[in-house]
């Protein structure tokens, strides 16, 4: 009687219904996928445009980026991109610590970086660091910046070594990774 009742319910949850429901709401997230650069054809140079851009003023960050890529090549006589790639290939973490609540004790926990935050953490290290200088304009500070992250120096590369360092120091609560 019990079964005949549910059949003819619509509203009862047997574990079908419920598998169906929760299909329908586990739907992935849809990336934004952002167009290349105009200049160098290049999306993660388009990326780090749209990080450096404040207030929508997107021509005022591509003057920024691309004066700082001239005066690399001036300074180095290489191409800006290729300094700016090592730049953000150094620069970039691969561990960070992450808290995790175990038995009412807060625990650092040292975790693998995605790629995309990867990506992230470089750009905002090495623009917050860009940013923290004064006395110049911010392309002169940012292809400065970039210089030294490509020499595997200056603030952005301390950042990246000191979350290493955590992430060193809190290995023995590595195993808590993978608990939920």
């Amino acid at each position: 009687m019990g079964s005949e009742r549910a059949k003819e319910n619509k509203f009862s949850f047997t574990n079908e219904r419920v598998n169906y429901i929760a299909e329908r709401m586990r739907r992935q997230y849809k990336k934004h996928e952002v167009a290349p650069d105009r200049i160098y054809n290049d999306v993660v140079v388009s990326q780090f445009i749209n990080k450096i851009m404040q207030s929508g003023k997107k021509t005022t960050a591509q003057k920024i980026v691309y004066g700082a890529f001239d005066i690399i090549k001036e300074k180095t006589k290489k191409d800006g991109v290729e300094i700016f790639r090592e730049a953000i290939e150094n620069a970039s973490p691969i561990v960070e610590v992450k808290p995790k609540r175990v038995g009412g004790a807060t625990y650092q926990v040292p975790m693998e970086v995605r790629g995309e935050r990867r990506l992230y953490l470089a750009f905002k290290w090495i623009i917050d660091a860009a940013r923290s200088k004064k006395g110049k304009g911010m392309a002169e500070k940012l292809a400065e910046e970039l210089l030294l992250a490509s020499k595997n120096e200056g603030n952005a590369m301390k950042k990246k070594q000191d979350t290493h360092r955590m992430a060193e120091a809190n290995k023995a609560f590595a195993h808590f990774a993978n608990r939920r």
